[in-house]
This record gives C-alpha cells, sequence and structure tokens, in this order.
C-alpha cells in the first residue's frame, strides 16, 4: 500500500486545521486506544454499536491485519505543535464469501459535521477499488442518524436487510483510474 497522504482542509472549532488520512500501522496502537478513550461514550456506542470495555484490544484489532491488503485502517489526523493527533478512523475488511467489503468509521465528537467523515469514506472506497473490490457495505443502528447522513452523502443506499434495530447499507464502488493511492 503507497504511504502517500491524502490533505484536507476542514474547520475545527479553533480555527483551519489540515487534516492527513493515512494507513494505520502497529506503531499506532497506543494513540489509537487513546483515541476511542477520548471519544464520547455517546460516540462509542455508536461506532461499536454497543459498550466496548476492552479499548486497547479494539485498537490492536484495528491494525493487526494491516499486512493482509483486504484489510485496512486508515486514521485521519491533524498535526499540532509537531504532535499528530488521530480525530478519526475507519477500518475496512474485505469478505469474500459475500463478495464485498464491511466497514466501520468513527469521528473524534469536536470533529463531526466538518466533512472529515466523508474524506475518510472517500480515500477507504479509493483504497478498497483499487485493490479490485465492487462493493462495501456497513451495518449501522437505526437509531444512528449521522451515520445514515454520512452514508448518504457519500451515495450509500439502504439495501432493506437490516432489522427493526439496524440498517444495513452498500454501495457499488467504480473504479477511478488516475487518483492518488492512499
Amino acid at each position: 500500500m503507497s504511504q502517500s497522504l491524502l490533505d484536507a482542509v476542514v474547520e475545527s472549532a479553533e480555527a483551519h486545521a489540515t487534516v492527513r488520512i493515512r494507513p494505520a500501522s502497529a506503531s499506532d496502537v497506543e494513540s489509537l486506544s487513546i483515541y476511542f478513550t477520548s471519544l464520547s461514550a455517546t460516540s462509542r456506542n455508536k461506532r461499536f454499536m454497543g459498550a466496548r470495555a476492552d479499548i486497547a484490544v479494539v485498537a490492536a484489532e484495528c491494525v493487526a491485519r494491516t499486512s493482509h491488503p483486504g484489510h485496512f485502517t486508515l486514521l485521519a489526523e491533524i498535526r499540532q505543535e509537531g504532535q499528530g493527533t488521530i480525530i478519526g478512523e475507519t477500518r475496512y475488511a474485505y469478505d469474500a464469501a459475500a463478495r464485498h467489503g464491511d466497514f466501520a468509521i468513527s469521528v473524534a465528537d469536536g470533529f463531526q459535521r466538518q466533512g472529515v467523515g466523508l474524506q475518510m469514506m472517500t480515500a477507504m472506497e479509493r483504497r478498497a477499488s483499487d485493490l479490485g473490490h465492487e462493493m462495501i457495505a456497513a451495518e449501522t443502528a437505526r437509531a444512528n442518524a449521522e451515520m445514515r447522513g454520512l452514508a448518504k452523502k457519500a451515495g450509500f443506499e439502504d439495501t432493506g436487510l437490516g432489522d427493526w434495530q439496524s440498517v444495513h447499507l452498500a454501495k457499488r464502488l467504480s473504479r477511478v483510474r488516475g487518483l492518488p493511492q492512499i
């Protein structure tokens, strides 16, 4: 996987900030664990579709299979005083039997509704498309209006496969050539 970065300017509460979206590596486990812990209880519950106490384990799982080409985690981070701070993550895993990739995403509370999630989804879709994947999907709680809105904005559709508590979202990917790889 190319280590090139995707930069996006987003507006933060304090000032304009440049957000870098990059692949996660094993050295990111501690920072990712800190990021997950910093999410509000509501945001953590939405990301994991329930309460999780094993945040360090989840962070390790996010980067454990990054050497497998069908699995990756992308991190969104801002740089302040020379230090990178994770403000978002998306984890992607390709399911060969189902012939589609599944993903989960979160954005730090202070950066929600500022374009970071959409930038991360675009980068994830580009990487999945570069891998030759044709379909991407996610499941979210029916009550998670933020994720459903973000997915709709990104072109996902409700497949009708969810149940009374969840919504299954899917999008067919188109292969776009000439874009920088993430």
